[in-house]
């Protein structure tokens, strides 16, 4: 099948949403896929468990991806997370609603999702061509015509799976749904931002999103493997407040991650990279202000008096963090509770209010979920999702300048896209 209606590139979230609802308005469509089997960063999404969408409501839900979310509010008013939540019923694959209106299979298996959607494109009318990478997109006149396929990569001394794809495959449209930059093992290489540059579109600067980050001195390595619930983060960059978070994080072996971290993450990135200071204050009891807390210490001081500071702090702080804490707060452990003076008391009250740690990086392309930048919104028409600068050629999921916060959001603003991208590039 050299010649057809629609080309999607990438057989992902966004590229087999479009190849499938292209195809089922009767558009002779084909998904040219580099990898040898679509959604494999899909099968991998929420650590296997797919999180679909999010049951925020329309204005919170754009809220989670910025100033630039605004452009989703017209793609989303054509397809949303009651509607996707629908679509993957009807193809067999129920959801169900957790914490925080996060949505998932009911099976927890994202491999369901992927096989469901690749099932229901194939039934379509869509073919799926693997082993296919894009080398350009094929312009004349102002109007996309086609793609030039190269040969499938292949080890040294190996035979490709499948026959080489090469050539020039013709279509009136195209759309690139090519992913991001991030688990590039999966296929997602930034492929999409080179085609979309070399005919003539802007491409905000890429960068990892939802991204551990690394952090100075050891206090993260000895508290390797601590999950801390109901802390609220703040980042701040040369000492100014940039963004702030409530949840869950995680120690690790370099520094720190988690839903809190992830989300405050773009802001690191973005600041580090500008050669900025950055520090995280992480405030472990953020349902105590200063006098409930400070009130708080004094009943378990004064019930524990005999004891040891470190023994009382049990009652107060995972057994952990007890160490960092002492030592932190200049308080010797085996300190009797009733020696434990008013100063000694204030220091601790600041490190539970506010204990710092200071960030240093950011941990590379193959550990982010999701990439910040890509192609300019604004050389999108967000009605359609065609390109204002080439005639037929549109632009689905990741590869846009839209991220958002950890909860189901990117994948919902993948499919949402995908969908519209197909049904405007079938002419619906």
């Amino acid at each position: 099948m050299t010649a057809c209606d629609v080309i999607v590139i990438g057989g992902g979230a966004a590229g087999l949403m479009a190849a499938g609802h292209a195809a089922r308005l009767g558009a002779r469509t084909l998904v040219l896929e580099k990898m040898s089997r679509p959604g494999r960063k899909l099968r991998i999404t929420g650590k296997g468990r797919c999180n679909l969408t999010n049951t925020a409501p329309l204005p919170d839900f754009i809220e989670h991806f910025g100033p630039n979310g605004r452009f989703l509010y017209s793609v989303f008013q054509q397809f949303f997370a009651d509607d996707l939540i629908a679509f993957f019923a009807d193809l067999g694959v129920p959801a169900v609603v957790e914490r925080g209106g996060r949505v998932f299979p009911a099976s927890s298996e994202a491999g369901e999702v992927v096989d469901a959607l690749a099932r229901w494109a194939t039934a379509g009318g869509a073919a799926i061509k693997p082993g296919a990478p894009v080398e350009q997109l094929v312009v004349q006149a102002g109007r996309v015509i086609g793609v030039q396929v190269g040969a499938p990569a292949t080890r040294r001394g190996q035979t490709p799976r499948t026959p080489p794809a090469a050539g020039l495959y013709r279509a009136p449209a195209v759309i690139v749904a090519t992913g991001g930059a991030s688990y590039p093992g999966t296929g997602s290489t930034g492929d999409g931002y080179r085609l979309a540059e070399a005919v003539g579109h802007s491409v905000i600067p890429v960068r990892p999103a939802l991204v551990p980050l690394e952090t100075a001195g050891d206090v993260a390595p000895r508290l390797q493997g601590l999950s801390l619930r109901n802390v609220s983060v703040t980042l701040s960059a040369d000492g100014k407040p940039h963004a702030a978070a409530f949840g869950e994080m995680l120690f690790t072996h370099f520094g720190v991650s988690g839903p809190v971290i992830l989300s405050l993450s773009r802001a690191a990135v973005d600041a580090l990279d500008a050669g900025g200071r950055v520090r995280l204050a992480i405030d472990l009891k953020p349902a105590l202000d200063e006098a409930k807390l400070d009130a708080r210490l004094l009943r378990d001081l004064d019930a524990h008096g005999r004891q040891q500071f470190h023994t009382v702090l049990k009652g107060l702080l995972p057994r952990t963090l007890i160490p960092v804490c002492c030592e932190l707060a200049r308080i010797p452990p085996d300190k009797p509770a009733h020696q434990v003076t008013a100063k000694d008391r204030r220091r601790l009250r600041a490190w539970l209010k506010g204990f710092y740690l200071d960030v240093t990086g950011y941990r590379s392309w193959h550990e982010a979920i999701v990439t910040a930048g890509g192609v300019d919104l604004r050389e999108v028409d967000p009605r359609t999702m065609e390109s204002r600068l080439v005639a037929g050629l549109y632009f689905a999921g990741e590869v846009l300048d839209l991220d958002a916060d950890t909860g189901g959001y990117n994948l919902q603003a993948a499919f949402s896209t995908g969908w519209l991208a197909g049904r405007s590039a079938a002419g619906g």
